[in-house]
């Protein structure tokens, strides 16, 4: 039998979305939202579903959605800044690298995502996650570890937010061999980079809540990762 918190986890994230496809106005309403606020509402997507990957990662390794000290609010909170980052992040390199690469000589770069080919749509997607990924996912991914451990240290309470945050000793004590083998060397080529080819495939008004999506895959991710840790 499904387990009844399994259900309510599955009905939550499903009733995150119905609305939208049954009402019109309030679908206007989000993509105006997105349009004129797209940093405030990644802060929004972010917070409520990377965090429910999180969630979803502690019921994969301890078999329940939270638990005292876990820290969710204040892990919502995070994840929501991470989502304003990721937004600008976003528009930096699927701008920024389509304009590099037609320095290169990939001559209408910036307009292929928009009408090219597929083929070479796929090209300029790849070549922007291959960026971003390199140069901006592992900081983010480290400071996202940096800030969960941190959360921990103080028993996952929201005044957690208001400490000062020992990086040097954080980092002193992080688990590089997992981090780093695990949590980027495996899952930037393996997984980041071809999910995120897809992303920038989309309109951009889908991008960011795709990302924020896929934050519930990380959330999955990250479980493993503390299995080994």
């Amino acid at each position: 039998m499904f387990p009844k918190k399994d259900l309510l986890f599955l009905l939550l994230l499903v009733g995150l979305f119905i609305p939208f496809f049954l009402s019109t106005a309030l679908y206007q309403h989000y993509e105006w939202a997105n349009r004129e606020y797209g940093w405030a509402l990644s802060f929004v997507k972010f917070a409520v579903l990377a965090t429910m990957g999180e969630a979803l990662g502690l019921r994969i390794q301890k078999g329940v959605y939270h638990e005292p000290g876990f820290g969710l609010m204040p892990r919502a909170v995070v994840w929501g800044f991470l989502g304003i980052l990721i937004y600008f992040a976003f528009g930096i390199f699927s701008k920024g690298v389509p304009a590099m690469l037609e320095s290169l000589g990939w001559h209408d770069a910036t307009q292929i995502l928009a009408n090219g080919s597929l083929g070479a749509r796929i090209g300029v997607a790849f070549a922007i996650s291959v960026f971003m990924n390199i140069f901006f996912a592992p900081l983010m991914m480290t400071l996202h570890k940096i800030t969960d451990t941190h959360i921990l240290y103080n028993n996952g309470v929201m005044g957690a937010l208001f400490k000062k945050i020992e990086v040097a000793n954080l980092l002193k004590n992080l688990n590089w061999e997992v981090h780093w083998h695990l949590v980027l060397k495996k899952t930037i080529p393996l997984f980041w980079i071809p999910a995120h080819t897809l992303t920038f495939l989309l309109p951009s008004e889908y991008r960011v809540l795709f990302a924020a999506l896929l934050g519930i895959v990380l959330g999955v991710i990250l479980s493993f990762a503390n299995r080994v840790n």
